[in-house]
């Protein structure tokens, strides 16, 4: 059977985070992803109150156990929010999937502006140290980078989050990976390395408005890039500009826990990976 990726992450009924994003972006972009869903959460935890939340990862072993039967594999492994439940579950089955051709694509969903996300605790961030070792390709914001490095979030000078990102790539033996969250100078940044060893710093300008579900879109459509055989700088050019225009497309009255409106800017990310195919 053809091998095929495999998005893992929660859905959220409410919001458009996570799976809800995940899903259409890269299956408008030409791939057929399946899915292995964390949780059902009634909203995203940004925002609403308390959410219901309902792990799935007694059913995630029997999915994986129907597949193995099925002899069902997958080249490409992309890990979202996963939630207590979840990244226990992944740690012990991620060496099912591993092969010397997949890439895994780690998406370490927990923090933001220097705060865990709700229900999360430092527990879980020892969990996620652990799982980024089996990453390939890393896209952490820099609350997360921080916390993956045991470091004090802060305001840190462009050439402090290089360090950081050659420190990140040297722990983790990573393929490739990208800082985001960065605001300096009244830009938004990133900060990548690849496997070349170059770092490279992408600047856009910017935006007034924030939306929850910019990191999913971000992650999402860099994978998208990568597959289609654009490089990791290239990729992430690509989706900082995705997500930029997904902004400026969104409504002004739009609630921003709904996140901004991706189906706008969808026609010129599919252009873009279709172009390179």
């Amino acid at each position: 059977m053809k091998e095929k990726l495999l998005i893992s992450q929660d859905l959220s009924c409410l919001g458009q985070v996570s799976l809800s994003v995940a899903l259409p972006i890269l299956g408008a972009c030409g791939y057929q992803p399946d899915v292995l869903p964390t949780a059902i959460l009634s909203t995203h935890t940004g925002g609403f109150g308390n959410n219901t939340f309902l792990a799935l990862n007694n059913e995630m072993s029997k999915i994986i156990a129907h597949w193995q039967d099925e002899k069902i594999t997958f080249k490409n492994l992309y890990l979202g929010y996963l939630g207590r439940n979840a990244i226990d579950f992944w740690i012990e089955h991620i060496s099912d999937f591993r092969n010397t051709d997949l890439l895994i694509l780690l998406d370490p969903a927990m923090a933001d502006s220097g705060k865990l996300y709700s229900g999360l605790d430092i527990e879980y961030v020892e969990k996620m140290r652990e799982l980024a070792k089996r990453a390939t390709i890393l896209t952490p914001n820099l609350t997360e980078a921080c916390l993956l490095l045991n470091k004090e979030y802060r305001n840190f000078s462009i050439n402090e989050i290089k360090e950081i990102a050659g420190e990140l790539k040297e722990k983790f033996k990573l393929d490739g990976l990208v800082i985001t969250g960065i605001c300096l100078e009244n830009k938004v940044k990133m900060v990548g390395l690849a496997n070349d060893s170059k770092i490279f710093v992408i600047e856009n300008e910017k935006i007034t408005r924030s939306f929850f579900g910019t990191g999913d879109m971000f992650a999402s459509s860099l994978l998208a890039g990568i597959l289609a055989g654009y490089s990791l700088k290239e990729s992430a050019q690509i989706a900082g500009d995705f997500v930029k225009l997904a902004i400026e497309k969104t409504d002004l009255k739009q609630d921003k826990r709904l996140g901004p409106n991706y189906a706008g800017a969808l026609s010129w990310l599919m252009n873009k990976v279709e172009g390179k195919k």
